[in-house]
């Protein structure tokens, strides 16, 4: 029975059969960098799926959960989309989760509709990518959404002028529209706004045109990885963290892996995000927890981690609502208005946008014990994507 099973769903995803699949193994394609310089993001997807099937087992109802994990090195929407549809096709998944980078998100996304196909996005950041296709939920955060209150937080901290420096991409494009939306209808005033090629490594130019500007504060944005400490040592090297020049990121520019090799010079930086590796509650303590007891350092555990256990939290919503069947509009139906407290505080999933509505909180950088940390100093409750509610 079981082989049989297994042949029809095959047969239904290559769409040999109109009638929807039952699937007694449900396979979920998870696509992350796995490898190159953004590893350690997408090896926490992983650590995050694999704390979720620890605590919750892997099987909804009589279904297997199975996720199957694909490498995309850096950003790349021709590879992504090739691996989406071998993923797709040749394996039969029935859920695509992961996406780092926002055009690799997007390049999948046209895949989803023909293909019966939901997909969950745990990090890429673009608000803009839910509206792709109507089988796109994400639960990791977008721009807008952490970049508004860091624009609230500058100017309640007397910021006058703020030079913005974002990478030139889709979601630094975002963070340099909110912050300056936003910071302009306070009454502050862009000294300088900049966009930096993805492949920017020396950031002296740039703290130079800052220090040009007058600005008395910089907002910035630069995905996760090797960039964020490049440019947080160039602002410290040059001389503008010394100057008093403030620094305000997104979390994505002081991640928990970072702070050590920043080092003492990064105490005090401030930064708006929607989760942290200290935050104090029971689910995270229990989370980290699960990460440690599977082996996972605690000094390499990031933001998709929270993103990607909560992300499996919908998969395995989806298919108990399905029964195990390829029915996309039941399974998205079935996580729209969702809610629960996750890792990161309380979450719910917006029914009309199918984005995570959650707390963003301004950290500071602080040490305590010998370790660096991002202290949680203020909550921005509930925040939605403020990009899809313009």
């Amino acid at each position: 029975m079981k082989k049989t099973v297994g042949f029809v769903c095959a047969m239904a995803v290559a769409g040999m059969m109109s009638a929807p699949a039952y699937c007694d193994v449900i396979k979920v394609g998870v696509i992350g960098t796995m490898s190159g310089p953004y590893a350690l993001f997408g090896q926490n997807f992983k650590y995050g799926i694999e704390a979720w099937v620890a605590e919750h087992g892997n099987k909804v109802g009589d279904h297997e959960i199975e996720f199957v994990y694909r490498d995309e090195e850096s950003p790349n929407p021709a590879k992504s989309k090739a691996l989406a549809q071998e993923l797709i096709v040749k394996d039969k998944v029935q859920y695509l989760a992961g996406f780092y980078f926002t055009p690799d998100a997007m390049a999948a996304a046209p895949l989803l509709e023909e293909s019966k196909t939901p997909m969950v996005v745990m990090n890429a950041a673009t608000s803009a990518i839910v509206e792709k296709s109507p089988y796109i939920v994400r639960t990791s955060f977008t721009m807008f959404q952490n970049t508004v209150p860091a624009a609230k937080v500058a100017k309640a901290r007397g910021a006058k002028k703020v030079a913005i420096a974002v990478s030139d991409y889709g979601p630094g494009v975002d963070a340099e529209t909110a912050f300056k939306k936003t910071f302009e209808a306070d009454g502050g005033t862009i000294a300088e706004a900049i966009r930096m090629p993805l492949s920017t490594t020396d950031f002296g130019p740039i703290m130079q045109r800052i220090k040009d500007s007058g600005a008395d504060m910089i907002f910035t944005f630069l995905p996760s990885g090797p960039p964020t400490l490049g440019f947080v040592k160039a602002y410290i090297d040059n001389g503008l963290k010394a100057a008093g020049v403030a620094l305000i990121s997104t979390g994505d520019v002081v991640t928990e892996p970072d702070l050590p090799n920043i080092g003492d010079s990064g105490i005090g930086i401030l930064s708006t995000y929607h989760y942290s590796v200290s935050h104090d509650s029971a689910e995270n303590k229990a989370f980290i927890a699960d990460l440690i007891k599977a082996g996972d350092k605690p000094g390499d555990i990031t933001m998709t981690a929270v993103a990607a256990y909560d992300g499996a939290r919908l998969i395995y919503a989806m298919v108990e609502a399905t029964g195990g069947q390829r029915d996309p509009d039941k399974a998205i139906a079935a996580v729209k208005g969702m809610a629960w407290v996750s890792p990161r505080g309380p979450v719910s999933i917006d029914p009309e946008t199918r984005h995570i509505t959650q707390n963003v909180y301004l950290r500071e950088v602080a040490k305590q014990d010998g370790k660096f940390f991002n202290k949680e100093l203020q909550t921005f409750a509930s925040q939605p994507d403020w990009g899809l509610r313009k």
